[in-house]
């Protein structure tokens, strides 16, 4: 029976019109429908550290988060957060203040741009972009304004000349991912400290997304743009324990910054999920307080992971842009006889037994990332061997 409705209006909100199901979900179901290895979504198919599990095996078991944590979260989770940030990157942070524990990144982010960004303001982003950013700035009235990096010297590189030329009276706010999903971008301390520069110039907020703050390869640096001059009242910090600890379910993140700008934020995510992750906040704090060996052991490990990947991928005829941060590497099938990456990614299960997701899906300019697809390398080792296997037969 046909919906009722009292006019011919659609029944979704024409701010989230564009947006469908995610591509996440229509290729997760092919390789189901298929047995492909999936290499689309980034999750890990391995927990994390068995300590930080059975830390919230103990919370759940000692009635710790079991009913509804503090609305800012748990305070022993924010004084790890506060500390983590001053062991990494000399940040002091209140932990009452300017310390936000919110439902996963996603939520931080949504709640950070829900709370600043008005109708008309205009948000400038890096495409390709997290497919959230789109749907939280239309969700908030604003507009996005992308400016797209591009491929050069075997690396998706920032022209800061574009960035400089996107920024208008109307823009009200940056928003940064770096590292940077999905191509792998990590940007350098002299590319941040112009986008500051930038900031500054303008007044501009800026939101930063480094959820894979720990996962930069080589000679890669994460910068947190907090750090840099006359941007710790301006900046939006915000991470989560999903990348970082491998337990992507839980949905822990947080949000910094300086105590007015975790205040606007929290007035709009305390209408979004109030509170979630009760215990699981118990067990993020242990994790975060883990020697800094775990932390380069991780990094070691995913680092032979994308190795194995990206030279896979190689072999099998694709051109590969070797990721410094982050755990995807961005392909271009052109080399393959292709340059449509929705198509291609469609038929690869049936191909040979592979998912991937075509980063066309990240760009507002459609033709721009067309060419190109991501493959998700945080899986077991055997499993990037099978499907390394799998793509020699293209």
């Amino acid at each position: 029976m046909a919906a009722m409705t009292s006019s011919a209006r659609p029944l979704l909100n024409r701010r989230l019109a564009e947006f469908g199901t995610t591509i996440f979900a229509e290729m997760s179901a092919l390789a189901l429908r298929t047995g492909a290895v999936n290499l689309g979504q980034g999750f890990p198919d391995t927990d994390g550290p068995e300590q930080v599990r059975e830390a919230a095996v103990r919370a759940l078991r000692d009635g710790r988060g079991n009913q509804y944590p503090p609305g800012p979260g748990v305070p022993e989770l924010r004084t790890a957060i506060a500390a983590h940030q001053e062991r990494r990157y000399g940040i002091t942070l209140d932990p009452d203040r300017e310390v936000l524990v919110t439902a996963g990144a996603t939520e931080a982010i949504a709640a950070s741009l829900l709370a600043l960004v008005e109708p008309g303001d205009e948000v400038v982003a890096f495409e390709p972009y997290y497919d959230s950013y789109a749907a939280s700035i239309a969700m908030a009235g604003g507009t996005r304004v992308p400016v797209t990096l591009r491929p050069h010297d075997g690396a998706f590189r920032l022209d800061l000349d574009e960035l400089r030329a996107a920024i208008t009276p109307r823009t009200r706010l940056l928003l940064i991912n770096t590292p940077h999903n999905p191509t792998g971008t990590v940007l350098t301390r002299a590319e941040l400290t112009a986008i500051a520069g930038l900031a500054v110039e303008h007044d501009l907020l800026v939101v930063t997304d480094e959820v894979y703050e720990h996962l930069t390869y080589d000679d890669a640096e994460h910068v947190p743009l907090a750090t840099l001059p006359g941007m710790r009242e301006r900046t939006v910090s915000i991470s989560s324990s999903g990348k970082t600890f491998s337990f992507t379910g839980w949905k822990v993140g947080w949000v910094t910054a300086a105590p007015d700008l975790v205040g606007a934020v929290r007035s709009a995510k305390q209408f979004l999920t109030y509170v979630s992750s009760g215990p699981f906040q118990y067990a993020v704090a242990e994790a975060l307080a883990l020697p800094d060996a775990y932390f380069d052991g991780f990094r070691a490990d995913m680092t032979a992971k994308r190795d194995l990947l990206a030279a896979g991928l190689a072999d099998a005829g694709f051109t590969v842009f070797r990721p410094r941060g982050t755990y995807f590497v961005t392909t271009d099938i052109r080399p393959l006889g292709f340059d449509d990456g929705f198509a291609f990614c469609r038929a690869l299960p049936e191909r040979c037994g592979v998912v991937a997701i075509p980063n066309a899906v990240f760009y507002d300019d459609r033709e721009a990332g067309a060419p190109f697809v991501r493959f998700a390398f945080c899986k077991r080792d055997d499993v990037l061997a099978d499907a390394v296997g799998r793509l020699k037969r293209l």
